[in-house]
């Protein structure tokens, strides 16, 4: 894909190397404007899906299960759904029948406490990091996003809101910077 945009843009899967090489040749590639290509390996899930995480003030609020069933296009805002348009993965792509995002109740899983550690490490906030396993159970953590995004329906549904959590949390910081002594 090209080195711009998130919402997984531009992302193609190709079955083997001279497929990749007829894209890159063709007319249909996309040139990034700074002259960057990523390619990434394909990591084959034994679901059709990713698992997205998301922190604020550096802890756990929620987890949700992102169905990859159409494609890789997996941004969970309103503002990043792309109607009719398909992400080229492939032709016979099945409906979805489920809702797309779901919050996982009660998730709970060890690399949880890795990414609290890595963004405390960092200094990050908040983040969506997202993670995906493949049939051996490896897992493979592919996207740390700091200007994270949430899905309304599945917020709704779970009861769970993260921009009110943001809100919350920077009130907190807030009322921390307004407790420091002057100088």
């Amino acid at each position: 894909k090209h080195n711009r945009a998130g919402k997984g843009l531009g992302v193609r899967l190709f079955d083997d190397v001279a497929a990749l090489e007829r894209y890159v040749d063709g007319d249909a590639f996309e040139a990034p404007v700074d002259g960057v290509t990523l390619v990434q390996q394909y990591v084959e899930a034994p679901e059709p899906f990713i698992t997205r995480v998301e922190f604020i003030g550096g802890k756990l609020l929620y987890a949700v299960r992102v169905d990859t069933s159409l494609g890789f296009e997996l941004c969970p805002a309103d503002a990043c759904q792309i109607g009719d348009l398909a992400c080229p993965v492939g032709e016979n792509v099945a409906a979805v029948s489920s809702p797309r995002f779901r919050i996982i109740d009660g998730f709970s899983h060890p690399v949880v406490d890795r990414y609290q550690r890595f963004l405390a490490d960092n200094d990050i906030g908040i983040a969506g990091i997202e993670f995906i396993a493949d049939r051996e159970g490896d897992l493979y953590t592919y996207d740390v996003n700091t200007n994270t995004n949430y899905n309304p329906d599945a917020e709704r549904e779970a009861g769970i809101f993260g921009m009110r959590a943001i809100a919350a949390y920077l009130g907190d910081e807030l009322r921390a910077l307004g407790r420091r002594p002057s100088r």
